[in-house]
């Protein structure tokens, strides 16, 4: 089944379930570099202040539209670890519409185990992005 046509439970689940190969923790940090190349990368004039998101150790850029009812998520960092954590979470809630995306958990995270095997700051950084994912749906949602 391709993304597009899966919900965020469904995919969150596909997520967790791709850890879950993994052994050890270095192995899984290879994987999230390697889901941060795959990353739909923000256009350069999307790279503003406005789209930056605060309390992040890196530079971490967001950028959401919506299109025929759904929101896509498009980013950037410049720090290639938090590249693939923003990878993951645009994964988990683009092509979904705000209300899916506001009434979603983010469990996975935990299931996972990434708020744990980050840094202090990296932690706070992806607590920052959800809340900058949600804020998105939350505007996109009060426009409709």
């Amino acid at each position: 089944m391709n993304s597009a046509q899966m919900n965020i439970k469904e995919i969150q689940k596909e997520i967790v379930d791709e850890f879950a190969m993994f052994d050890d923790w270095m192995e899984r940090y290879e994987y999230i570099i390697e889901l941060g190349k795959g990353l739909p990368l923000i256009e350069e004039q999307y790279k503003t202040e406005e789209n930056i998101i605060k309390g992040c150790q890196s530079k971490v850029w967001v950028h959401a539209e919506e299109k025929d009812g759904k929101v896509l998520f498009s980013a950037d960092s410049d720090a290639i670890l938090t590249k693939g954590i923003i990878a993951i979470l645009i994964r988990s809630f683009s092509n979904q519409t705000p209300a899916e995306i506001l009434e979603a958990n983010t469990d996975f995270v935990d299931e996972i185990g990434l708020k744990e095997h980050l840094s202090a700051t990296r932690a706070n950084g992806l607590v920052s992005m959800i809340k900058k994912i949600k804020m998105y749906a939350l505007a996109f949602e009060a426009r409709n």
